[in-house]
């Protein structure tokens, strides 16, 4: 393969432009992981992760693989692989930075709160990070080097690792697509076989709670869909029904809420379910990205993406009145958060832990515990829009 001519290797043509059903969803997705990630958080009991295998990080990494295919799969077919690779490299080195200042801001004022705070509770140990503080230097080390990714801090390490494959991806592409799609199927294989573990911290045996060697199946999922490597799938009654049979009956064993519904509804058949928690363990577990995580997000997405239609024409009002009114604004919001992803999602991690922080001032009644996500909801709206008026760089065109 040459690696410095444009790489051909899309079996149908591959999307140019950023798909708006694509930024829908991620900016969904951005609202839900604030919402899981504020501590006692009242609103994470109505999060898709309660009722079903997957959750809003499999939307994250669905979506940031198609979000990929555009940015950077578009860099390797106009000007080759090592152009390409570069611009890879400089994601990397922007999701790698993102990662470390997110860690040393969230670490610094946690400290502060416990240092010049008055609380009941240590607010460095909520996030274990009390061997950080007694041993920092071993631990800066490991931070720099990936082998120390504290919980909470594990799915930016995760999403660069899955970027620095891309130029692997790309070149098994120009040699082959079933090459390609054979050795991501093959490494996830792998890594559900706990052959692939990397050490979370030096202190104990913990591993990634994101094992990127599993998920990147599902981030080149996404990419080869954009890619145009694999063909859209076609609207089917049958695949409908298939895809809501599984989102519904797979529900009580996916969901720990859901079977305690269904075991107070008919408690014989809760006792038939049960057994299946012990021995479903690996094909659902999150670390390495289990098969019926896959499928079940397979389901969900296929479902959405019919509900929505060609293109997404379904979330576009045509009509006129307030509610389409309401709803173009709506679009146009959530669309502008999927946009800017990575902005939003660091400062939604930060953001989260103060919006727990007051809850813990304040209490977590239905009145305190909806105000506090509705503000944090429109600060991280706040954070798209102006994280798009600087990536616009105003100070760029000419004064009016």
């Amino acid at each position: 393969m040459d690696f410095a001519r444009p790489m051909q290797a899309t079996a149908t043509p591959a999307a140019t432009t950023r798909d708006p059903r694509l930024d829908f969803f991620r900016g969904i997705a951005m609202y839900i992981i604030l919402v899981a990630h504020i501590p006692g958080n009242m609103w994470t009991g109505w999060i898709p992760a309660r009722f079903g295998f997957s959750d809003a990080t499999e939307i994250f990494v669905f979506c940031s693989g198609m979000a990929s295919a555009i940015a950077f799969g578009g860099s390797f077919a106009r000007r080759g692989w090592w152009i390409g690779s570069a611009r890879v490299v400089f994601r990397v080195w922007q999701v790698y930075w993102a990662h470390i200042a997110l860690f040393f801001f969230i670490a610094m004022y946690l400290a502060a709160l416990d240092v010049y705070g008055d609380f009941e509770k240590t607010y460095i140990n909520t996030l274990n990070l009390g061997h950080f503080f007694k041993d920092p230097a071993t631990n800066i080390v490991g931070l720099f080097t990936l082998t120390y990714v504290p919980n909470y801090f594990d799915i930016l390490p995760m999403y660069l690792v899955i970027l620095a494959m891309m130029p692997v991806v790309m070149a098994l592409a120009g040699v082959n697509l079933w090459l390609t799609g054979g050795a991501s199927v093959a490494l996830w294989a792998v890594a559900n076989l706990g052959l692939l573990p990397l050490p979370a911290e030096p202190w104990s045996e913990r591993e990634w709670f994101f094992n990127p060697f599993g998920w990147q199946l599902l981030f080149f999922t996404g990419f080869a869909f954009m890619r145009g490597w694999l063909p859209a799938p076609p609207v089917s009654r049958a695949l409908i029904w298939i895809a809501l049979a599984f989102v519904v009956l797979s529900a009580p064993f996916g969901s720990w809420k859901v079977f305690l519904w269904l075991n107070a509804a008919w408690p014989e058949l809760g006792a038939l379910i049960r057994p299946v928690w012990s021995v479903s363990g690996e094909l659902r577990d999150k670390t390495e990205f289990g098969i019926l995580r896959y499928l079940h997000f397979l389901s969900l997405a296929y479902l959405a993406w019919v509900a929505v239609g060609a293109g997404g024409v379904r979330l576009i009002a045509t009509g006129t009145g307030l509610a389409s009114d309401l709803w173009r604004l709506a679009l146009r919001v959530i669309t502008k958060v999927g946009q800017q992803s990575l902005a939003v999602f660091v400062f939604s991690m930060a953001l989260a832990r103060l919006i727990g922080f007051a809850f813990d001032q304040f209490g977590r009644d239905v009145v305190t515990v909806s105000l506090g996500n509705l503000i944090g909801f429109a600060i991280i709206t706040l954070v798209a829009y102006a994280a798009g008026w600087f990536k616009s760089a105003p100070w760029r065109r000419a004064p009016a």
